[in-house]
């Protein structure tokens, strides 16, 4: 299969479309907690970003998907574009049960091409970290099943999200006359670059926020369950293994997202060379002299 061929488009679309799984946030079985689970919940400090994010996205989308010619790829942005608000009101309906620290000043969004492309770009790293975040924390049992089964649905849409996304680029580039991909390149390494750029700013921006309550060990201690022995290596393979797993429930023609993956991969070749030259130099035994040549 040609990749930005009919064929491929056809293949890309009708998988997103045909895997929507229907659901109303309001109606899942969501748990009563008890007060630890409840007092971590709260200690989450992300909810009103990803509360803004997602909702955001909802309408971009619902606003890009109308400009899209093609009657089927069309039908596929609408389609995202409402599992992205549906995953908003998700949250909305999380914050508000539970009581979750969450204002959210909405911020308009362009509907552009470019808003999308950065957006897809986002949500391949924010799901690659996402996916080992979660399993992490499932591993410690940090919240109760019936809590985290419900996210397990937001994981598979996103997984369905970036690897509609992928494809979605490759074939939008094609159409555009950039079918190669040595073509294709420097655009999608300007797009993940854009992507790491934003979330690492944004992650600095919010941890100078001026509002931002300071950490205490109280609040560590909530999740000493998953810090105990969390290492960047213990983390980035834990993505990986989970990436690996999401992907691998795609028809084998479709393109999965490879930047980020690859460079975790790198990064765990890399990392255990930088620990060996921080780590100081053994002193030698007491009492011993070295050889002289």
């Amino acid at each position: 299969m040609r990749i930005g061929s009919d064929e491929h488009k056809e293949l890309f679309c009708r998988t997103f479309v045909d895997s929507f799984l229907p659901f109303e946030p309001a109606e899942l079985p969501w748990p009563q907690l008890d007060d630890l689970a409840l007092a971590r919940l709260r200690a989450i400090p992300i909810w009103a970003m990803a509360l803004d994010t997602e909702a955001s996205a909802g309408r971009m989308l619902a606003g890009f998907a109308k400009s899209e010619p093609d009657a089927l790829v069309r039908q596929a942005l609408e389609l995202q574009g409402y599992e992205e608000d549906r995953h908003g009101r998700l949250l909305a309906h999380l914050v508000e049960r539970y009581g979750l620290d969450a204002t959210v000043t909405p911020q308009p969004e362009n509907p552009t091409r470019r808003a999308f492309i950065d957006f897809g770009y986002n949500e391949c790293v924010d799901s690659f970290a996402g996916f080992g975040i979660f399993k992490l924390a499932c591993d410690a049992q940090i919240l109760p099943t019936a809590l985290t089964s419900i996210f397990t649905r937001v994981l598979v849409e996103e997984a369905r999200h970036i690897v509609f996304f992928v494809n979605w680029i490759a074939w939008d580039r094609a159409r555009r006359g950039y079918a190669y991909p040595a073509l294709q390149a420097p655009a999608v390494l300007l797009g993940y670059g854009g992507a790491i750029a934003r979330r690492a700013g944004m992650g600095a921006q919010f941890g100078g926020a001026p509002n931002a309550a300071p950490s205490t060990g109280a609040e560590l201690n909530l999740f000493a369950d998953v810090l105990d022995g969390l290492t960047a290596e213990r983390f980035i393979t834990a993505c990986l293994r989970e990436n690996d797993r999401y992907m691998r429930d795609f028809d084998p023609r479709l393109l999965r997202p490879r930047v980020i993956p690859a460079l975790a991969r790198a990064a765990l070749w890399v990392l255990p060379i930088v620990e060996k030259l921080r780590a100081p130099a053994k002193p030698s035994p007491a009492g011993t002299t070295a050889a002289k040549p």
